[in-house]
């Protein structure tokens, strides 16, 4: 007997499968709002897991909740999520650096914790390091004691977030993150700066190509669908 995919999803897990894909392939576009009660009855379900659907969606970046509006998809376009890598290839490497250059002993046993967690994760279902991402992320700002370089990088989560959940559409590319970010936070903890430095800024093209390619299947996917 075999069994289809669809059959073995809770509802809650459908529901978010379901509206992050009309989301990556443009059939919500940027701006349109997400009604609760209008998606509940068009997928004929309560609107308890549409609600918890939004919300993972809202904590990758897919959407935001805006007053007096609502639940809208995220308005971020090709040209916004480059420009951030492009920042991050500069800012989150020198974050890195600074991080390694003033690590203290409360750091490090923060970072202990974090990595033991990652390795942890690694030996089980991979899916749970999209809530960790974010995560590791802003620890790596914080230790680079600089609240100025933490405020301009930590505004930029949401865009961080929803490009790597695109990228990690790409086979194999989240197990590879995990790893990388492995691989940073030891360097780190260890002081070993330019070798963080060095760590960061392979995790940010591999990330950068890994989006790219992603929305490039996505245009093909359209393309065909046209033709």
């Amino acid at each position: 007997m075999k069994w289809a995919e669809d059959e073995l999803l809770s509802i809650r897990e459908r529901a978010y499968r379901y509206l992050k894909d009309l989301i990556l392939e443009g059939e919500y576009k940027p701006g349109d709002r997400l009604i609760e009660r209008e998606l509940a009855n068009k997928l004929n379900i309560s609107r308890t897991p549409i609600r918890e659907a939004l919300f993972r969606l809202e904590s990758q970046g897919f959407v935001k909740t805006v007053p007096r509006k609502g639940v809208i998809v995220s308005n971020v376009s090709e040209e916004e999520v480059i420009e951030v890598f492009t920042i991050l290839s500069s800012l989150e490497v020198l974050a890195a650096k600074l991080a390694a250059q003033r690590m203290d002993e409360p750091t490090q046993k923060e970072l202990d914790m974090k990595i033991e967690q990652l390795e942890e994760l690694e030996k089980q279902d991979d899916e749970g390091f999209d809530n960790k991402h974010i995560e590791m992320n802003l620890l790596l700002y914080k230790a680079s004691k600089s609240p100025r370089l933490y405020e301009i990088l930590s505004g930029l989560t949401d865009y961080i977030q929803m490009s790597a959940n695109m990228g990690y559409e790409t086979p194999g590319r989240r197990k590879e993150s995990m790893r990388e970010h492995i691989q940073m936070m030891k360097a780190l903890r260890n002081k070993e700066d330019d070798m963080a430095e060095y760590l960061t800024k392979i995790h940010i093209e591999n990330s950068k190509k890994a989006y790219i390619n992603f929305v490039q299947q996505q245009k093909e996917k359209k393309k065909k669908n046209i033709e």
